[in-house]
């Protein structure tokens, strides 16, 4: 029987996933394949080191390039993360004439085009299901579910941590650091969680739907992103006031000249279905031109999750050499992508919530409308209340009608010099959904 030899670069959370989903499933993966997947060789930076599963320690070693050069490895399954040493990694196992599966969308995000490059000139495929959306198979459904149509839309809850802190924020009333310790000590977020709260790891994933869905080269410096630590209790009672739930969505829309991407802290309706999404599940929801609106759910992270996406890809390669075919679909375009302009922030044109920590006194109100409308920034609701404590400054709460970005940014600047600003603005932008 045909067997199908694995290296895998990592064995951390996923990568024990991996090796326990492919024992436990064994026999069901041989039926579907009739062929054998076998694990051939591991590459771990402390081969003694304590795994959460058993491996057989001859098939451990040191040295990645044991496992790129292994000519009994059919298959190279990166799980290290980062961009470095990973993309030398990548690159070498590709060199080498090896598929790859990745769950590595940082290394997606800066260096994609460059590994789909390699891929064409050595006839091989990169597989990445697991770097967006954990085990919801979305990559395959936006690859080849969608192939026939053309997505204008993606928009999605993609970090889990995030999305876990800002639903017991919501539903608590709790402040962000007593959640962040929480969603630490459950294992939901790193001891270092900037990547996860400050919005970094949700424009990756934003950059490799981007590059999918719109079929154009992606610069990711240009990819606009905020997190969610400057939010507090006051801004999710004021959400809750005016019908909205705060949600980091990772934005994408395809402009046709231009496409528009960013990540940051969103009001969006209470009635819409992303709304609804909480915990640590992610959702990406998509707006095609055949098929409309779509929307893919499940658990977003964790190793089994990202293990079965990681497995599925695999399987899929192992088709491929079993039927003796290059791999046709993860790489695609063949053709050489364009790079069309991102739009910058300041071209956005939307809602705002504003919340001002001002002092207390007469004609503040006025100061602050009188600025907002010499950048043309129309007011549709206020909410003023006057100082509970002393010891902090009064709010004054504005929604504004669409307006851009830039004229906002330059309005804020004004009203930050005032005398009457005690405090930095706070701005949430605000989803308007589709009918």
């Amino acid at each position: 029987m045909r067997v199908i030899g694995l290296g895998l670069l990592g064995l951390g959370n996923v990568g024990a996933g991996v090796v326990k989903l492919l024992a436990d499933n064994a026999a069901a993966i041989e039926a579907r394949l009739g062929a054998r997947v076998e694990v051939r060789r591991i590459a771990v930076q402390q081969a003694e080191k304590r795994r959460l599963v058993e491996v057989d320690k001859k098939l451990v070693t040191t040295r990645a390039r044991d496992v790129i050069d292994d000519p009994s490895v059919d298959v190279v399954i990166e799980l290290i993360g980062g961009t470095e040493p990973a993309r030398e990694y990548v690159l070498g196992a590709i060199a080498k004439g090896k598929h790859v599966v990745t769950a590595n969308k940082a290394l997606l995000a800066y260096h994609g085009d460059e590994l789909l490059a390699a891929c064409a000139e050595n006839n091989v495929e990169i597989y990445y299901e697991a770097s967006v959306g954990g085990g919801i198979p979305l990559i395959r459904a936006l690859r080849e579910g969608l192939a026939s149509d053309r997505i204008d839309e993606v928009i999605g809850i993609v970090n889990g941590t995030s999305n876990f802190i800002l639903t017991q924020m919501t539903e608590q009333g709790r402040d962000f650091n007593e959640v962040l310790a929480e969603a630490q000590k459950a294992g939901y977020a790193e001891a270092d969680p900037t990547l996860d709260v400050g919005g970094g790891d949700a424009a990756h994933k934003l950059a490799v739907l981007a590059a999918l869905c719109f079929g154009t080269k992606i610069d990711f410096t240009k990819v606009f992103f905020e997190g969610i630590d400057k939010l507090t209790q006051r801004d999710f009672a004021y959400a809750e006031r005016f019908g909205y739930t705060i949600k980091l969505l990772a934005i994408g829309k395809d402009h046709g000249d231009s496409i528009e991407l960013r990540v940051h802290p969103t009001m969006v309706p209470k009635r819409w279905l992303l709304a609804s999404v909480g915990g640590v599940f992610n959702a990406v929801y998509v707006n095609s031109q055949a098929l409309g609106q779509s929307m893919y759910y499940g658990r977003g992270a964790g190793m089994m999750p990202t293990a079965v996406a990681v497995v599925s890809d695999v399987i899929e390669i192992a088709r491929t050499l079993l039927a003796g075919a290059p791999g046709t679909r993860a790489s695609v375009p063949r053709a050489k992508r364009p790079e069309r302009r991102i739009r910058d922030i300041g071209e956005l044109e939307s809602r705002y919530y504003l919340r001002f920590g001002v002092e207390d006194r007469p004609g503040v109100l006025a100061q602050l409308a009188g600025i907002l409308g010499d950048h043309d920034i129309s007011i549709a609701e206020v909410v003023q209340e006057g100082r509970r404590d002393p010891q902090r400054p009064a709010s004054v709460v504005i929604v504004t009608h669409r307006a851009r970005e830039s004229n906002v940014q330059a309005a804020l600047a004004a009203i930050g010099k005032l005398p009457a600003a005690s405090e930095p603005t706070q701005l949430v932008r605000i989803y308007e959904t589709r009918p």
